[in-house]
């Protein structure tokens, strides 16, 4: 048995019993956020897909696509979800470039983060044209109406944006989200679907906490 059994979720069963009032409150914190407010049910449901791709927690993914589907969400529609947030990983990445240029060349400034460093990045000249030219090509296409529209991708790219915590990428789609018509209440809700998706990911792992301190994953290695 590995580290990721779907078995490990029963575990879950347990948790109320080892911090009552706590796990209590992390439930309700989760209702909250998930429940129909200025964004619907399923358009929560399909950033908290993405945000788990990004967050790379197989439990996530297997709960929130299939409470995605139960509120109608399609496999192109999620799909498209997941590509936002690949497109927005690698875009934070390869932004970032900015810091690697600075430290290379020795030309430290004031700050890391700079308003003005959104439009050097637009200029800012490629060492490797090709391969910018398909990365470029790739985020537009990602970004595009297509089984979701233009502003549900918009609002995914925000959350995604929160969850790597790159402030380019959420500047950048903040200002996309507002384009698109976004209520500052839907990018609240965003963002905090993806404050969920982060502290869920790591509630979860505690099933692997208990097999660890139970042994059960010492002794699946050792089969």
């Amino acid at each position: 048995m590995g580290f990721y059994s779907p078995e490990n979720i029963q575990l879950m069963k347990r948790f109320p019993d080892l911090a009552p009032e706590l796990y209590q409150s992390y439930t309700a914190f989760s209702k909250a956020v998930l429940s129909d407010g200025h964004l619907t049910k399923k358009d929560k449901e399909i950033i908290a897909v993405a945000v788990s791709h990004a967050t790379e927690c197989p439990y996530c993914i297997d709960f929130h696509t299939k409470k995605a589907k139960k509120e109608g969400a399609s496999a192109e529609e999620l799909f498209e979800a997941v590509m936002v947030a690949a497109a927005i990983e690698a875009g934070g990445a390869y932004a970032h470039r900015m810091q690697m240029h600075r430290a290379y060349d020795g030309n430290a400034a004031d700050a890391f983060y700079k308003s003005s460093d959104l439009a050097e990045l637009k200029t800012m000249s490629d060492l490797t044209p090709e391969i910018g030219a398909s990365a470029h090509a790739f985020f537009s296409k990602a970004m595009a109406a297509g089984k979701l529209s233009a502003k549900q991708k918009q609002l995914i790219a925000v959350a995604v944006a929160h969850t790597s915590e790159c402030p380019y990428c959420i500047a950048s789609h903040t200002a996309g989200a507002k384009q698109e018509g976004c209520s500052k209440e839907e990018l609240a809700e965003a963002a905090m679907t993806a404050a969920l998706l982060r502290s869920g990911g790591v509630v979860t792992h505690a099933v692997n906490m208990l097999k660890s301190f139970e042994g059960e994953n010492e002794k699946s290695s050792h089969n």
